[in-house]
């Protein structure tokens, strides 16, 4: 039997109830704009987290706050329209509630997917990425708040993953890179200063999400796979006024070609 989490025992029970005995195959989390996933799915049962109780809410454009127990293909999924920021909740555990949920209902596979801004000047707004390593800039770690004994033992994101992840890029001829995501605390964005200090470091990409969901399901032994979608440049590197607007523009815009990667990519899991 899966252990049960620290948190969200009631949020748990409450969506295991709903959807039944279905065995998940596969979790995944949508980002900001990439939510025409959900189009593609049959069987669906839509769950509002606003009927969750003690869920978390979310509060910005382009997550929509449903849990959708589906047919991808040929697999079960379970997938997160939506998730909740840590800059919403002022909370680690809050802001990994969808990896905390995926590991209570038994689900061993974890995809989270993000919309993100360009650090590496060879990558293009519309650009897919794969998420190799993280580094985590919240300076905060989501194991303080949960179950004693957590602890990260190894790699956060699964090389054989990123590998199916690639192999499918390669069938679909979805363009596909590969890079290092940047996580901040949010809710406004760098400045360009701050983007220099962090291409200085390392980062390939940057977001407000994911940092804390990846971390949580790595310490209980889920396989963690994470794409970006990289919806623009950031401050410094592009001339253009940052708005979520925008990221939202460009991750309709690549919803194509992401949903295409997505199919394929969980056929070969």
């Amino acid at each position: 039997m899966t252990p049960r989490p620290f948190s969200f025992v009631k949020s748990i029970d409450f969506i295991s109830s709903r959807f039944g005995a279905v065995s998940h195959d596969v979790a995944i989390v949508l980002g900001s704009g990439l939510g025409g996933l959900v189009s593609h799915l049959t069987d669906k049962r839509v769950l509002r987290t606003t009927e969750i109780p003690d869920y978390p809410r979310s509060t910005v454009p382009g997550h929509v706050g449903e849990i959708v127990s589906a047919r991808l293909g040929a697999k079960n999924v379970l997938i997160f329209s939506g998730r909740v920021h840590f800059y919403e909740s002022g909370s680690t555990v809050a802001s990994a509630v969808t990896a905390l949920v995926s590991h209570g209902l038994g689900i061993k596979t974890f995809v989270l997917t993000n919309s993100a801004g360009i650090l590496n000047r060879s990558f293009s707004p519309g650009n897919l990425m794969v998420i190799r390593d993280q580094i985590n800039l919240t300076f905060r770690n989501v194991l303080r708040g949960t179950e004693p004994g957590t602890q990260i033992a190894g790699p956060v994101y699964s090389r054989r993953l990123e590998q199916i992840a690639m192999a499918s890029a390669e069938e679909t001829g979805v363009a596909l890179k590969s890079g290092i995501y940047l996580g901040l605390t949010g809710p406004s964005y760098e400045t360009p200063a701050e983007v220099k200090m962090y291409r200085l470091i390392g980062g390939d990409a940057i977001g407000m999400s994911t940092i804390h969901e990846a971390t949580y399901a790595c310490s209980v032994g889920m396989e963690v796979l994470g794409i970006s979608c990289l919806t623009n440049y950031s401050t410094g590197i592009g001339n253009q006024k940052l708005s979520h607007t925008e990221v939202m523009e460009v991750g309709t815009r690549v919803g194509e070609n992401f949903s295409k990667l997505l199919l394929n990519l969980v056929g070969l899991l």
